[in-house]
């Protein structure tokens, strides 16, 4: 998580979050639904200038629900909504080296490794 998100995560915080999203304020954010529950959220954000045909990914999913296939079904579905109805030519995520499984997540969904940027967060 990017120091975006507070920490530790308070339900203000999430009210504040959700609040948010449904006022239109923060874009291109959805819920990840999983049998019923909300289980975590993915976002898709454009970028700006001669780069506004590429977005970059983000996505969440609480522990409770890992190993279930979720992430990468929300990824994929996430993915398809960028090219076909944002039409956007490149979809990129910033994984941290020491995160193994996002970056299988993604490499399901056709995702291809370009580089590691070492030693370049806190």
């Amino acid at each position: 998580m990017r120091d975006l998100f507070p920490h530790p995560y308070s339900i203000i915080d999430a009210e504040e979050f959700i609040t948010k999203n449904i006022n239109g304020q923060i874009k291109g954010v959805f819920a990840i639904i999983y049998k019923g529950n909300l289980v975590g959220s993915i976002g898709i954000h454009s970028q700006h200038d001669v780069y506004s045909k590429t977005a970059e990914l983000g996505y969440y999913v609480g522990k409770n629900y890992w190993n279930k296939g979720i992430a990468t079904k929300a990824i994929g579905m996430i993915t398809k909504y960028g090219f076909e109805s944002l039409h956007l030519t490149r979809i990129f995520a910033g994984i941290f080296e020491y995160n193994n499984t996002s970056m299988k997540v993604l490499e399901k969904n056709g995702f291809i490794l370009e580089c590691i940027k070492r030693k370049t967060i806190f």
